[in-house]
């Protein structure tokens, strides 16, 4: 029997007909279910009281009436959720009726709504499904947290040793689909009141990640590493950082679009799920393939190489068993800044345990809280009493990014006492001196002596020149020698640029872009930026993506500013080098300062020639500093299964800097080098403006020689006389031309 309830009538047990309930569904279905437009409610409605009415999640709305979470779908509903507490008001559609003829959205699962799967990650626009729904994906999509967990190791997520845990983005959501690959899908952004057409390509980042992995399986998943694996392990990994962040900054300002995350979380996480990581096997002492001195620029990468396991705590330890019993060792630790650690010291350290709030954490009214020990502090305490060698980073402050981190290895240390000590918040404090080990190569104390060098350079010993540029640069560069009494290089004027005598005249004549406040990332209306194919080739913070043929860069007929994102290679000299005598090749090129993969560091200047120009200088010197354009080397600074062309390099260049050049020219050749070359046209209406730019293969340290593969030869001018190679390297083909 029914009954017709009021508002708030409550039926008695037993009061309805059970075999009435033809369809349960789970709560957890989430797709409501709602009645006909043309059948009433069975309820009765109290008199006096305001009509039932049933709307669409999908609409229209009835005046009053407001879409509700998650049913409507904004850019706000691509925040966490913690974070989108409000939810969004709606436009009521006074001109329809009540009824549904609008189709209901997809329901979206609660579990879902973590972290949505940002749009141009699935290639759709907002409201559009390729073959699975908008967000009706329940694989999880993870983001940077910190919060209490247990120590239970998951896929794709690193146990921190503080006792949280930072989740990166699964790599199961990386792949991009939605579209031919190839395209591009064009939007609108819109930057001082002009609308932009953007171009957001499709890249299927998964597909590049085999292709790495596929290209070096055998020497990256050895336990022991080398030189080589590490090297091209830290290279792939930041030319694929490079690449996700080029596509990530198209996304910005396009409604409805968000941004993935950080780069180099997302690049890590691809890297450790695929195995694609050298050194994976924890270990004592040192790790093979990695120097003393190396540099890194992400936590990420001590991970990948094995030297630091946690990408966020200070210490990593493992278990080690002594007779009955497993006991913690420490193997490494990380000094950067975030307690109370004395690291003035060059060869002696000062570290503060981890945990409690002994942290820089200023605030008046936080809890003390005493450090326990447990976990790290407990392995530096018993590597103390065992006596093993400790593994010690450096974290130092970036010139080039104030709020960023370079991480120097600073070799082995041993823990020669430990002691608990009050913290500047007032609780006990554990603290450890290490001592270290002698015999080993310098490092964090040559950026000490750097330090007092860029304070006043002019005690230096061995300084010939503070700056052998007369102030044609805007950083000066040092001349010095520890080698010998040589006063320095033959006489040559410092210029800062390539100079034509004659311009060469291109064949289709161009035209610049129009692009008054800087050339933007995808902009489908800058000429520069389609020529590049539709990117801008270089990062926000400068750095070159990937090696090209032939990069276009904006130039006189430009209408963008000097400060121009696609005007890197314009800027004269940005980091601190200095020009030094080897033992054994000459004059030398090195940096003060740390260099990043894909840096600029100098073009090549002097003068160009024609083709027969070389030869009629008629001496050795004269071809020793020179460059020669048409030769080919092999591309360093490509992601496996990239293009592997040569440069491309619209006419014979050959460069003279005998008589005018800068510090390109002391540049020495490397079979294996650090340094790579790359043609550059700039837009100069008619003429053809070419020059040759020089970038970081990877990350550089300070006082490293910098180094370029001269190239070989085309057969035909074999004649060319061969010269000893005595680069060192064990790829080294005991000449060069």
């Amino acid at each position: 029997m029914e009954h017709s309830l009021g508002q708030d009538s409550v039926p008695g047990f037993g009061s309805f007909d059970k075999s009435k309930v033809l369809d349960v569904r789970p709560l957890r279905r989430l797709v409501p279910v709602f009645p006909s437009a043309s059948s009433n409610s069975s309820f009765s409605t109290p008199q006096g009281a305001a009509p039932f009415v049933c709307a669409s999640p999908a609409g229209p709305f009835p005046p009053g009436v407001s879409p509700f979470f998650p049913f409507f779908i904004s850019s706000e509903s691509q925040r966490p959720l913690e974070q989108n507490l409000q939810t969004p008001s709606g436009i009521p559609n006074e001109n329809q009726p009540f009824g549904f003829s609008n189709s209901i959205s997809n329901a979206i699962p609660i579990n879902s709504f973590r972290n949505p799967p940002p749009l141009s990650t699935v290639g759709v626009t907002p409201n559009q499904s390729t073959g699975t729904s908008n967000g009706g994906d329940t694989t999880p999509s993870r983001r940077i947290t910190r919060s209490r967990v247990q120590p239970q190791p998951q896929r794709g997520v690193a146990e921190e040793e503080d006792g949280f845990s930072e989740s990166v983005v699964d790599a199961e959501n990386t792949r991009k689909v939605g579209r031919p690959k190839g395209k591009f899908q064009s939007q609108k952004r819109t930057r001082g009141g002009q609308d932009i057409n953007v171009a957001l390509p499709d890249v299927d980042i998964d597909a590049i990640v085999d292709n790495v992995l596929t290209s070096y399986t055998n020497t990256l998943r050895q336990t022991d590493g080398n030189k080589e694996s590490v090297g091209y392990a830290l290279m792939c990994y930041d030319l694929l950082r490079r690449k996700i962040s080029q596509i990530e900054e198209m996304k910005e300002g396009i409604p409805g679009v968000s941004r993935t995350g950080r780069s180099d979380l997302r690049a890590g996480t691809l890297f450790m799920n695929k195995g694609i990581r050298t050194n994976a096997q924890k270990r004592i002492g040192t790790v093979p393939g990695v120097e003393v001195g190396d540099i890194f620029f992400f936590r990420m990468e001590l991970c990948l190489v094995g030297l630091h396991a946690p990408t966020m705590g200070g210490i990593d330890y493992m278990g080690v068993k002594n007779s009955s019993e497993e006991e913690p060792l420490a193997l490494s630790i990380v000094s950067s800044g975030g307690y109370e650690d004395h690291i003035q010291d060059g060869n002696e350290l000062i570290y503060s345990g981890q945990g409690g709030n002994a942290g820089n954490d200023n605030r008046k009214d936080k809890e003390i809280k005493d450090q326990k020990l447990e976990r790290g502090n407990l392995a530096l305490e018993k590597s103390l009493h065992r006596g093993n060698d400790v593994r010690v980073i450096r974290g130092v402050k970036d010139v080039s990014n104030p709020t960023g981190k370079v991480y120097v290895y600073d070799g082995l240390y041993k823990i020669h006492e430990s002691w608990v000590d009050k913290g500047k918040s007032g609780g006990n404090v554990f603290k450890y001196r290490l001592v270290r080990l002698p015999g080993q190569p310098e490092a964090f104390t040559v950026w000490k002596s750097i330090e007092q060098w860029k304070e006043t350079n002019t005690t230096r010993v061995g300084l010939i020149l503070p700056d052998l540029t007369s102030g044609a640069e805007t950083c000066p560069v040092s001349l010095v020698n520890h080698v010998d009494g040589e006063k320095g290089p033959a006489h040559f004027t410092y210029i800062p640029s390539l100079k034509y005598s004659k311009p060469v005249n291109l064949t289709e004549p161009t035209a610049g872009c129009n692009c008054t406040g800087g050339c933007l990332p995808g902009n489908s209306n800058c000429p520069c930026i389609q020529k590049n194919g539709g990117y801008i080739p270089y990062t926000a913070n400068g750095l070159l993506v990937n090696q090209k043929s032939l990069l276009h860069e904006c130039g006189p007929s430009c209408a963008c500013p000097p400060n121009c994102r696609n005007r890197v290679s314009q800027g004269g000299l940005k980091i601190r080098l200095e020009v030094f005598k080897t033992k054994d090749k000459g004059w030398g090129l090195r940096s003060w300062d740390p260099i990043r993969a894909g840096a600029f560091l100098c073009e090549y200047a002097g003068e160009a020639l024609n083709v027969s120009g070389i030869e009629k200088l008629g001496d050795d010197r004269a071809d020793d500093y020179s460059f020669d354009a048409n030769r080919t080397c092999q591309p360093l600074g490509v992601l496996p299964g990239d293009s592997d062309e040569t440069p491309n390099v619209p006419f014979p260049l050959l460069i003279s800097a005998n008589t005018a050049g800068n510090v390109a020219r002391f540049m020495n050749h490397s079979c294996s080098p650090n340094v790579f070359w790359q043609p550059i046209l700039r837009e100069n209406k008619n003429e053809s403006d070419l020059h040759v730019a020089f970038y970081a293969v990877g990350h550089i340290p300070p006082m490293t020689e910098l180094t370029y593969d001269y190239g070989m030869i085309p057969h035909e001018k074999a004649y060319q006389r061969k010269k000893i190679c005595l680069c060192g390297s064990i790829k080294c083909r005991s000449f060069f031309y």
